[in-house]
């Protein structure tokens, strides 16, 4: 899913520019109702496959990635309800860094940015980005350490998708999903692990996925697979309280007393 969906007007994060600059406290989730599929990074997978499906996805360039399946349809997550909340327990990473990103620069260096469109970004109230002086306050400091683990662990999970690639273990998923109404929603363009190539692999190639920790994250992938039916029951369940409500009979009349 492209990073567009969530950052409408990405902008370098700017010491004089944003000098007053505030993020009110989080009003919700409403970012992010467009996204049916979010990036992942390795650390996630042990809370993420407790309530999403687990999958790859081939980035333009041939690059793999592992992403949360969030809805079934283009642009819909079906974990963000009519009210802004999000209605997991667990919130990827993806997600919770927003309204700041990391860019790469021209120099291939990489630059803060922040969403100018963010609902809660004002000068008034809110945690303030820098202080009188123009230094980084304690609230921006810990949003910049975070975006930095992120990136770590973006790196790590790049190299475990090399791993997978280079063992043929990713194959592409075709399912379907039957709705009650009649209609059937085809899921393709992921790809998942080959159970049958994965216990083909010979035994140095096994181990050394083993000594890696990959058969873990396969492990916690595959097992995650199971939430498909989860979004199929949120599907299902969010058109039913969209359908209208059926219309009132009109009332029957009194039938007339006969004659006495």
């Amino acid at each position: 899913m492209s990073e567009a969906l969530l950052y409408e007007k990405p902008v370098l994060l700017n010491r004089d520019v944003h000098r007053h600059r505030r993020i009110a406290a989080r009003s919700g989730f409403a970012f992010a109702r467009g996204a049916n599929s979010l990036p992942l990074a390795c650390a996630e997978f042990n809370e993420a496959c407790k309530a999403y499906a687990i999958v790859f996805t081939r980035e333009t360039g041939g690059k793999i990635t592992p992403v949360v399946m969030l809805g079934l349809r283009e642009r819909e997550n079906l974990f963000v309800d009519a009210q802004g909340r999000w209605t997991a327990g667990y919130v990827p990473a993806f997600v919770r860094r927003y309204p700041f990103v990391l860019a790469e620069l021209p120099d291939r260096q990489m630059g803060v940015c922040i969403d100018e469109a963010h609902a809660g970004l004002n000068e008034t109230e809110g945690e303030a980005l820098f202080d009188a002086d123009g230094r980084d306050t304690p609230f921006l400091t810990g949003a910049l350490d975070f975006l930095n683990r992120y990136q770590i662990e973006h790196m790590r999970t790049a190299e475990f998708c090399q791993r997978l690639t280079g063992a043929g273990l990713l194959t592409p998923m075709n399912a379907q999903a039957d709705l009650a109404d009649g209609s059937r929603l085809l899921v393709s363009d992921f790809l998942v692990v080959d159970e049958k190539q994965l216990m083909a692999l010979p035994d140095a190639k096994a181990l050394a996925l083993f000594r890696a920790g990959d058969l873990h994250l396969i492990s916690l992938h595959l097992a995650s697979l199971s939430n498909m039916q989860r979004l199929t029951d949120k599907l299902v369940e969010k058109k039913r309280s969209m359908a209208p409500a059926p219309r009132p009979l009109d009332p029957v009349p009194d039938p007339q007393p006969g004659p006495g």
